[in-house]
C-alpha cells in the first residue's frame, strides 16, 4: 500500500457567501482522500492519498454519499454518478466491474437523495419514488426477495418517500406523511419492529407520523422526531444507542428528555448528533478516538465534543472508525482512525480530537466511506 501526501492548498470559491446564499458564480468541486484500493476516490487510479485531491475538473457537484468501498454523487443538473467497488452490482451500472472514475447511472436528471451501505445503494427521485440496487442478501433492498441487482430497481410504486438511510444490511426511510419504515436484516432489533426478524419488504415502525430524520449504524438505527427528541434502537455494543447501558432494544427508545436534537449520524457502533444550539454530541465505540473526546474510552451516554456551538453536520463510514464534520464558517474537521489517510491531514496518524483539514472555508457536503472521505468544497 502506498500513501501519497497530496498537499493541495485552500480552494477559494468565487461567489461564496458565508451566510448561505449562492451567487451564479459559485462552484462545487469534488475532493476525495484516504483508502483507494477499488478506485473509490474517483481519481482514475488506486493510489491512496492523505490530503484532499480534486476529482476531475467539473465544478457542478452537489451531494455525495459513501458506501463501504464506493461513492455516489449527484450533480447540480440532477444526474447521478458512481465509482469504486462494484461487487453485487453496487454501482448500479448493470455490471460488476470496478471503476476508478465517475460513471453516470442512466441519463435521468431527477435524482434527489442518496445513501450508501455495505455494497448497496438507496436513492430517491424528485417524484418521490425510491430506487435501490446492489447487495441484497438480507432483503435490504426492500424488493421482497434476497436477489442482488446491478441496475436500479423501484421499491413499490409509492411517490411519498422522503428521508433515507442505510446500515450495514438494513434500510431506514420516512415518508412525507411522517411515518417510519425499515427493512433488511433485523437480527439485533435494528428494524425497530419489536423482534429480531429480517424482512425483505418495507415494514412500518409503529403508527406515529412524527418521524423527521434517520441514520443507520452497523446494526443500529438513530432517528429524530418533529418535536426534537432523539430515539435509537438495535445493537448496543459499546453503548452504541446512547441509553446509558449496553442492552439491545428492538423498539425505539428515547435518548434522554431533550427536545433540541438536530442532525444525526451513525456509523459502526457509535452515534453523533448536533443540537439546535450548534453543539456536537457523541457516544458509543471509541477505540481509535472516533468520538473526538481526546481519549479512547467508549461511552454509553451522549458526551459533548468541546464547548463550541458552531457545528453543522457530521458523517461517518459504515465502520464508524472516523468522523468528519463541518462548522458554520465552512471549515472541515476530522478525527479518529487515519491508517489510510482518511482524515485528510497529510499523514496517517490517528487523532482523538478534531483537527482542521486545510484552510478552506467553503465545504458544503461531506460523506465518509470505510476509511475514505469525499466532500464538496
Amino acid at each position: 500500500m502506498s500513501i501519497r501526501n497530496n498537499n493541495q492548498g485552500s480552494i477559494v470559491k468565487p461567489g461564496f457567501n458565508p451566510l448561505g446564499a449562492q451567487t451564479s458564480t459559485t462552484t462545487y468541486d469534488l475532493l476525495s482522500w484516504g483508502r483507494n484500493n477499488f478506485g473509490q476516490l474517483g481519481l482514475g487510479n488506486t493510489t491512496y492519498y492523505s490530503s484532499p485531491k480534486q476529482v476531475g475538473a467539473l465544478t457542478t457537484w452537489s451531494k455525495v454519499a459513501g458506501g463501504d468501498a464506493s461513492t455516489i454523487a449527484i450533480k447540480t443538473d440532477g444526474t447521478l454518478w458512481v465509482w469504486g467497488a462494484n461487487a453485487f452490482g453496487a454501482l448500479g451500472l448493470g455490471n460488476t466491474t470496478n471503476y476508478s472514475s465517475p460513471k453516470q447511472v442512466g441519463a435521468l436528471t431527477t435524482w434527489l437523495e442518496i445513501t450508501g451501505g455495505s455494497y448497496q445503494s438507496i436513492v430517491t427521485k424528485t417524484d418521490g419514488t425510491l430506487w435501490v440496487w446492489g447487495r441484497n442478501n438480507q432483503g435490504q433492498l426492500g424488493l421482497g426477495n434476497t436477489t442482488s441487482y446491478s441496475s436500479p430497481k423501484q421499491v413499490g410504486a409509492l411517490t411519498t418517500w422522503s428521508k433515507i438511510a442505510s446500515g450495514n444490511s438494513h434500510t431506514i426511510a420516512t415518508k412525507t406523511d411522517g411515518t417510519l419504515w425499515t427493512w433488511g436484516r433485523g437480527n439485533e432489533g435494528q428494524l425497530g419492529l419489536g423482534n429480531t426478524t429480517s424482512y425483505s419488504s418495507p415494514k412500518q415502525v409503529g403508527a406515529l407520523t412524527t418521524w423527521l430524520t434517520v441514520a443507520g449504524g452497523y446494526a443500529q438505527t438513530i432517528a429524530t422526531k418533529t418535536d426534537g427528541t432523539l430515539w435509537t434502537w438495535g445493537a448496543n455494543a459499546f453503548g452504541a444507542l446512547g441509553l446509558g447501558n449496553t442492552t439491545n432494544y428492538s423498539s425505539p427508545k428515547q435518548v434522554g428528555a431533550l427536545t433540541t436534537w438536530s442532525k444525526i449520524t451513525g456509523g459502526g457502533y457509535s452515534g453523533r448528533a448536533t443540537r439546535t444550539d450548534g453543539t456536537l454530541w457523541v457516544w458509543g465505540h471509541n477505540n481509535v478516538g472516533q468520538l473526538g473526546l481526546g481519549n479512547r474510552t467508549s461511552y454509553s451516554s451522549p458526551k459533548q465534543v468541546g464547548a463550541l456551538t458552531t457545528w453543522v453536520a457530521t458523517s461517518a463510514g459504515v465502520n464508524g472508525l472516523f468522523t468528519i464534520a463541518t462548522k458554520t464558517d465552512g471549515t472541515l474537521w476530522t478525527w479518529g482512525r487515519n491508517n489510510t489517510g482518511q482524515l485528510g491531514l497529510g499523514n496517517i496518524t490517528n487523532y482523538s480530537s478534531p483537527k482542521q483539514v486545510g484552510a478552506t472555508t467553503t465545504w458544503t457536503a461531506i460523506a465518509a466511506g470505510s476509511d475514505f472521505t469525499v466532500a464538496v468544497g
